[in-house]
């Protein structure tokens, strides 16, 4: 058994592809139609192209329940998944010059270091660097 593709619920689907790949690198993997303006779409790593998909999803907008549980880890700082990345602060100073907010700076804790981003799209997703 292996991780192939996770979900991220997205209010918006087109700013969430903006934001994905204009701002935090990654590139389309898949756009496929799926009626009523929702899509199957995807983006991955340009460092692994071949690796987990993350499945950018319109849920939010026809499951409630998904609405509100996106909401409220949203309003409790809670961030719905997270990015692992080489160096932490170059990657903060890059998306702080691109406009991106971040709602936690760089942060050591232990063996990590994490910032925690907006995504615009409903989200809060963290960034975290393994320390040696």
């Amino acid at each position: 058994m292996k991780v192939k593709v996770i979900g991220i619920p997205v209010l918006d689907q087109e700013k969430a592809l903006q934001f994905y790949t204009n701002k935090l690198g990654f590139i389309k993997k898949h756009d496929i139609p799926l009626g009523e303006n929702n899509r199957w779409l995807t983006v991955v790593s340009k460092d692994e192209p071949d690796g987990v998909e993350v499945l950018l999803e319109p849920s939010p907008n026809h499951f409630e329940p998904s609405k509100t549980y996106q909401s409220a880890l949203f309003e409790a700082g809670i961030p719905y998944t997270q990015f692992n990345v080489d160096n932490l602060q170059d990657e903060f100073n890059r998306l702080i010059n691109l406009g991106v907010e971040f709602t936690m700076q760089p942060t050591a804790m232990g063996n990590v270091k994490i910032a925690i981003l907006n995504d615009t799209c409903g989200n809060k997703i963290q960034l975290i660097e393994m320390l040696s």
